[in-house]
């Protein structure tokens, strides 16, 4: 991943550009390139941005956070929650389509590929872009938070009407960098088996988005 070329969309690079030059940036840089040298990452180079590159900057309505990529072999595209077409949906995702069929009649797929969700401006930003292979949390506190951080600051900062979803103690976490005032935050438990018995499934935080989206005459997400 070169700083002076970024593969990241372009009205996302005219936002987020000072912050590739940045020292932090640097060094996440650096530290990646070593980590390739004795390790597998997850997701591929060409993904880490995917969220990104499949939601425009200009096109967001609603940004749902995430913490880590999946560190499982195929399964990590740069969107939160999602995987490929033809892989295993995931403990967390099958819980967020349980509470969509519960909450808006949602016919569950057959596949946890989110990325018409991307298109539609949903963000699926996940705090840490990168991980090492079968280690969770391996690329915690190396610099992508700092970067993604500035992420949500800058859609709070530049937009108003946007639906940020913070799902879990660290999701909500965040709630600090953005403007209130300005945007509709739901927050709920973690989709995660262990804690979504607590408050997340039942939430119906699917008809809620929608419910905002129409009230301020934005297109609904077609889930």
């Amino acid at each position: 991943m070169d700083t002076k070329n970024v593969n990241i969309e372009e009205t996302w690079f005219d936002e987020l550009k000072d912050e590739f030059t940045k020292e932090y940036f640097v060094k996440l840089k650096n530290f990646l390139l070593e980590e390739k040298k004795n390790h597998v990452i997850y997701p591929p180079g060409s993904q880490i941005f995917s969220a990104f590159n499949l939601t425009p900057f200009n096109k967001i309505k609603v940004v749902i956070l995430g913490q880590d990529p999946y560190h499982g072999p195929g399964q990590a595209h740069g969107l939160c929650f999602s995987v490929p077409q033809g892989v295993r949906i995931p403990p967390s995702l099958v819980n967020i389509y349980k509470e969509l069929k519960s909450d808006i009649g949602f016919s569950i797929p057959e596949s946890g590929n989110l990325e018409s969700w991307a298109k539609q401006g949903i963000f699926l930003l996940n705090a840490t872009l990168t991980v090492r292979a079968n280690t969770a949390g391996s690329h915690q506190k190396k610099g992508w938070e700092i970067f993604t951080d500035t992420v949500i600051k800058t859609i709070s900062d530049k937009h108003e009407n946007i639906v940020f979803v913070l799902w879990g103690n660290y999701a909500a976490a965040k709630e600090k960098l953005i403007n209130s005032s300005k945007h509709h935050i739901l927050k709920a438990a973690h989709p995660s088996p262990l804690s979504a018995y607590n408050g997340f499934l039942g939430c119906k935080h699917f008809s809620k988005i929608n419910n905002y989206l129409i009230e301020k005459g934005i297109e609904p997400i077609q889930w």
